[in-house]
């Protein structure tokens, strides 16, 4: 056994995410507590517990049902019992109770952390309440000489097509953190890639909501609303109206409002995220397109935030340096490292190292098959 395979002896798979999201828990008692403030269910519409296992179960049902009629063949003969023998083959060889505890454990702890995120990140405001916009305008005008960074984007693109296209930019996003999710711990039979990957995302969330509380910030388009004017009506600022809303009722009346507040700013989450998912593909050496793809997605995201007003150029900084550093953070949590040095460990089933040659298409995908985090996660 290695250096870094010994590293990981005797820790529990995720333990460093089920311990950021116990932390979050714990200031969600005490701040609501402190504040009188009811801890609520972040997702209103369909609850978080349903609709994550719902993602993970849609996960598992692409993963499952297209090796199952590969396997059964064309549909002739004895076809429906083909079928089921394929079905059981599939489960026996894909889904082997060693998975169903990774995926479960990887699951609720990434739950946890989301949704005592989400109540921390609303309660912010009470836990602090000064806001910090104006010095951070100054801090990016210093970096832009002067200059004030959405100014300078909406001359550059313009103001018409632009701002829709930065808005689907941003739709995208809100889909790919649970996508991702998904993929590190169903498809993946690399385990110890997908367990440094959602150890990752659970940093960023737990860092970045105190954050939230340390540096209150409400962002350019509600501090300065007239610098973004000229941009037309898109998803995102219907998005940004009914956010505002919501912040107006909970501050008035947390308990009456029935919804959390979702805005914050410093640091920017989209970016952090995106960093480290950016970093997490160029360890594991996923497909090269899967690469160029998230880091060119990573410049469309802090182009998208400052653009539409979501984020001062310095809290992209800030999200890039704390998505960097959970990524190192979770590779020393979870033994993907030699020393003090990034490695992708060796799987413990397969004994293999997840890593593949910048080209292999597969390196977090199993050999057998070709398949290789809401407006409130920021």
């Amino acid at each position: 056994m290695d250096q870094h395979q010994e590293t990981r002896r005797g820790v529990p798979s995720f333990a460093l995410a089920w311990l950021m999201g116990l932390g979050l828990a714990v200031l969600t008692v005490v701040f609501s507590r402190m504040e009188d403030i009811p801890i609520q269910d972040p997702d209103s519409l369909i609850p978080g517990y349903i609709r994550f296992p719902a993602i993970v179960l849609g996960a598992i049902a692409i993963d499952v049902v297209p090796r199952m009629f590969l396997a059964a063949g064309r549909p002739t003969g004895d076809w429906g019992r083909r079928l089921g023998r394929g079905f059981r083959t599939v489960m026996r060889e894909r889904w082997q109770a060693s998975h169903w505890r990774f995926a479960l454990n990887g699951v609720m702890a990434w739950y946890l952390c989301y949704a005592a995120f989400r109540n921390v990140k609303s309660m912010a405001p009470f836990v602090h309440d000064k806001i910090y916009d104006a010095p951070l305008a100054d801090v990016d005008r210093f970096l832009l000489a002067g200059h004030d960074p959405a100014a300078v984007l909406h001359a550059w693109f313009g103001t018409g097509l632009a701002a829709h296209f930065f808005s689907a930019v941003y739709i995208v996003w809100i889909a790919l953190v649970p996508v991702s999710i998904a993929i590190a711990l169903v498809w993946t039979r690399r385990t110890r890639a997908g367990e440094w990957y959602v150890t990752a995302v659970a940093i960023d969330w737990a860092l970045g909501a105190v954050l939230y509380v340390l540096v209150p910030t409400v962002g350019p388009i509600y501090s300065d609303p007239s610098a973004f004017a000229s941009l037309p009506e898109t998803y995102v600022s219907r998005l940004q109206t009914s956010m505002w809303a919501d912040r107006v009722a909970v501050l008035a009346d947390p308990v009456g409002a029935g919804t959390l507040q979702t805005i914050a700013a410093f640091a920017s989450l989209h970016v952090g995220i995106m960093v480290t998912i950016c970093l997490i593909v160029e360890l594991v050496r996923l497909n090269r397109w899967v690469r160029i793809g998230s880091w060119v997605f990573l410049g469309l995201t802090v182009l998208a935030t400052v653009y539409l007003g979501w984020h001062f150029f310095v809290d992209v900084i800030a999200g890039a340096a704390l998505g960097a550093f959970a990524v190192w953070l979770a590779g020393v949590a979870t033994g993907n490292r030699v020393g003090w040095r990034l490695r992708l460990a060796a799987d413990p089933v397969s004994g293999r190292a997840a890593s593949a040659s910048p080209g292999h298409p597969g390196a977090l995908a199993s050999h057998s098959g070709p398949l290789r985090d809401h407006r409130a996660a920021d």
